[in-house]
């Protein structure tokens, strides 16, 4: 087992992305320098896939000019360990707007929302034949980021519950969807809720959790991850 990083951003202001990579090795403790991407990138998402690694999509620019073409924007760089180099492979993300989250399940590349809206009512998966995403069977789901709205006397609009934040943590065959909601402008109270989809179910695979309120604002600014104890 070991953890490859690729990409990312190589300043705070006027920030541009990376194309160096690296890999951890835990049973040496110690960091290897891999050769570079073939293109600058940040905002990407890095998936195991038919035992390669994938870097896809984010922000990219060229490692010689600023402004790339669209299929250098909406590729893929995939690491071929036997030759040591970086594959440049177009088109596989096909959004000028970075990925939100791309997991392995069972062989097949599944997709969620991007940068910009975390959840879009439905999962995506990958055909590698014909190089584009199609609509998961029975996916389709609501999780609004703004359920109800109420018209206070000043006029003014603001969601009774409002979607703070929403993550997915796969197990197995099914992918959990951490959601947080706040109650309302002046709420003090996070409403958490969980979803589960399983993905090898046909026509339809969710659970819904029942929802859970506790003290104080919650965020979640990352991703979550799953460990698996003896």
């Amino acid at each position: 087992m070991k953890i490859y990083v690729a990409g990312g951003q190589s300043a705070l202001v006027g920030a541009r992305g990376v194309s160096s990579t690296e890999v951890y090795n835990p049973s040496l403790d110690e960091w290897t320098q891999l050769p570079n991407m073939n293109t600058l990138r940040y905002k990407c998402v890095g998936v195991t896939w038919r035992g390669k690694i994938h870097v896809v999509g984010g922000f990219v620019e060229s490692t010689d000019y600023p402004v790339v073409g669209y299929t250098d924007r909406t590729s893929t760089e995939v690491y071929n360990e036997p030759s040591g180099k970086w594959d440049l492979v177009p088109g596989m993300w096909q959004l000028d707007v970075p990925p939100n989250q791309i997991i392995a399940v069972e062989g097949r590349l599944l997709r969620l929302g991007d940068c910009l809206n975390a959840w879009k009512g439905h999962i995506e998966a990958y055909d590698g034949n014909l190089n584009l995403w199609y609509l998961v069977e029975g996916s389709q789901l609501q999780i609004p980021s703004s359920p109800t709205l109420t018209s206070p006397s000043d006029g003014e609009r603001w969601p009774t519950t409002k979607r703070n934040f929403l993550t997915m943590a796969p197990i197995g065959t099914y992918l959990y969807f951490l959601v947080g909601y706040r109650k309302g402008r002046d709420s003090l109270c996070t409403k958490l809720g969980v979803h589960v989809f399983n993905t090898s179910a046909a026509g339809g695979g969710w659970r819904c959790m029942e929802p859970i309120e506790v003290e104080g604002e919650k965020e979640l600014c990352s991703h979550c991850c799953v460990v698996q104890l003896p």
